[in-house]
Formats: structure tokens, sequence, C-alpha cells
């Protein structure tokens, strides 16, 4: 083994990676199955960490980034919108808000994001789970930021500010 077990104390980082699987999925059995399947590499393959090219959290989550992407790429295609919800409590309306709102960022914003508040990494981390350097990340989730700030915005103050958002979002 290179460096200590990478899964000496699991409870954290299960809850880490879940939280990004969740982030990315949706809550439930898809996130869950995907958790669930990152620890069964992570096991498989535990004897390949290298505590010097990051910590535990980090080597599971890029784990967990190759198995959401195969989650991903095995779904139907669906509806690109949400269908509307008749008079639903203000948090789940927040909720699906929000949802939409990341769902309308490109590809890479969207990953930023989950990684970021999802998984709970710093910008140094995504970084160097990625191969960006710090400063690269912190601007690209500032944009991708912006952009939903602009999308979560009430109707009128959307229009006022339509002109700053990134040449991404138009």
């Amino acid at each position: 083994m290179v460096g200590r077990d990478p899964l000496a104390n699991p409870e954290p980082l299960i809850r880490r990676v879940y939280a990004y699987c969740a982030y990315r999925l949706g809550d439930g059995a898809e996130a869950e199955d995907a958790t669930a399947d990152t620890f069964e590499r992570a096991l498989r393959y535990r004897s390949t960490f290298d505590p010097r090219k990051g910590s535990p959290a980090t080597w599971l989550v890029g784990i967990a980034r190759r198995t959401v992407d195969d989650v991903v790429a095995r779904r139907l295609p669906v509806a690109e919108e949400l269908p509307d919800r008749p008079e639903p409590e203000r948090d789940i309306a927040s909720g699906i808000d929000l949802a939409r709102a990341v769902a309308r960022l490109d590809e890479r914003s969207r990953e930023l994001v989950a990684l970021r508040y999802g998984a709970d990494l710093t910008a140094r981390q995504i970084g160097g789970l990625l191969g960006l350097r710090t400063n690269t990340v912190e601007v690209a989730l500032h944009r991708a930021l912006a952009v939903l700030r602009v999308e979560l915005a009430p109707q009128p103050q959307r229009e006022d500010v339509r002109g700053l958002q990134p040449e991404a979002a138009r």
C-alpha cells in the first residue's frame, strides 16, 4: 500500500460522497447506488491511494465523478424542464427553481458547483482533482454563481441585469 488506509474513517467520507452524488443525481436511490458503487471501487483499488496526491475525500470524489458519469450515461433522455407544481411550499419551490437554474448551466459549471457545494471540496482540491489551477476554479465558480444569481432573481431584476450575464449564460 502506498499510503495509509484511505477508508480508515468511512463515516464522514460516506456522507461527503453521498452529498456529491445527490447533488448531481438527486436525492434517493440513484445517489445511494452511486455512493455504494464508489465505495466498492474504492475498496477494490484502495492500494492505489497516494496521500501525496490528495486527501481520501478528494480521491473518493474522483471515483464518484466517474461513477456518476456512468449513471448519467445510462439514463434515458428526459425532459429539460421540470413540470410545474400547483402551489408548492416556499422551500420546495426554491429547491425546484435552484434545480432548474443549475440544470441550465453548462456541464463544466454544473460539475464545479457539484464538487464545491455537493462534495464540499475547496477550490484547491477541485483544481487538483481536475488538473486546473486554483484561480481558474475560483473564477469559473464565481461566473457560475453569477449566472445562478441572475437565473434566480425575480423576473423584473432579470431583465435589468440581462446585459451583465456571462456569454455562456445567454
